[in-house]
């Protein structure tokens, strides 16, 4: 089967974040042709030029020219991989989507071990489990260990390249970042996993583009899908069992306050009446809370309903 053209549609599809990667990508492209032109079924690459300020729009502009399965996408400013994800899957034509970055820590020559086990109806998504030496292996120890203690999802990596099916990225929430939690998503909704080990190389020429600053970000957003996951449907569960405990101790300090005043010692504590009142007003604050968060469910669940209503209409036209 040859690579993809405008006239020959794609079974796969492999989206390519690029930003400020110039250098590299002409050897991506080179590698990744050697790769996918043996292949039985036809493939293309989908580069996103992500907002870059180098000679990246210049060169994908001379690839796609001189080949046909490349297709390109333009940010004018810099949105983000999941963004870059988004747009690539808007235009992509393969019903498998494949995430692959364009700096060539990763070899193109892995992705069809990644694709194998959804062709072969085996997974839905394939994780890479990177293998290696690598920058900030500490960190992207502690971010998996958290990722499977918070969400009980047994693969070794959950940050890496990754292929799945067309219907997991529309699953998945267009928020920034949030492409590093595709495999817990997926598995909450039911769509099964697999690893397939992925060597991992040093970065041939340009500059990462993760920094330490990340580092808080991401454990905000691990703590946000975390929540969204667990009590994103049923929000009361959260906030009225915590306002309840927290009301509950402001009716116990409440009964002690009384007895130290009208008990044998008769003597008033202030503070402890301050901490009736922050106990109290917290409760009814968060229950509060709970009530507007259950809307907010309820009004996303409709929205869902439009949805899946909207597309079953367009399939049956």
């Amino acid at each position: 089967m040859s690579l993809a053209t405008n006239s020959t549609l794609p079974e796969v599809s492999v989206l390519v974040p690029a930003k400020d990667e110039a250098e590299n990508l002409p050897e991506f492209v080179r590698l990744a042709r050697e790769a996918l032109l043996p292949l039985p079924y036809a493939c293309e690459l989908v580069i996103v030029d992500d907002g870059s300020h180098d000679a990246t729009p210049q060169v994908l502009t001379e690839l796609a020219a001189k080949h046909p399965f490349v297709r390109v996408v333009t940010h004018r400013a810099q949105r983000g991989i999941a963004d870059a994800l988004k747009s690539g899957a808007d235009i992509a034509r393969g019903r498998i989507l494949v995430f692959y970055p364009a700096d060539l820590q990763y070899l193109p020559a892995e992705i069809p071990g990644l694709v194998a086990p959804i062709l072969e109806g085996q997974a839905d998504i394939v994780t890479g489990a990177k293998q290696g030496q690598y920058e900030k292996r500490f960190v992207s120890w502690i971010y998996n260990t958290l990722c499977r203690w918070l969400f009980g999802v047994r693969v070794t990596d959950l940050n890496s390249v990754k292929a799945y099916r067309r219907e997991v990225m529309d699953a998945l929430p267009t928020r920034p970042d949030w492409h590093r939690f595709m495999v817990v998503i997926a598995a909450a909704q039911g769509f099964r996993l697999a690893e397939r080990p992925v060597p991992l190389h040093p970065r041939r020429a340009g500059k990462t583009k993760f920094g330490l600053g990340r580092i808080p970000v991401g454990v905000l957003d691990l703590l946000s899908v975390w929540f969204q996951l667990r009590f994103g449907r049923k929000p009361m569960m959260f906030f009225g069992v915590a306002g309840a405990i927290l009301f509950l101790l402001g009716i116990v300090a409440g009964a002690v306050a009384v007895w130290l005043r009208f008990g044998p010692r008769q003597f008033g504590f202030r503070p402890l009446l301050d901490l009736i009142m922050v106990l109290v007003i917290s409760g009814i604050a968060l229950f509060g809370f709970g009530f507007v968060g259950e809307m907010v469910a309820g009004m996303r669940e409709e929205l869902r309903a439009l949805e899946r209503e909207l597309k079953r209409l367009r399939e049956m036209r």
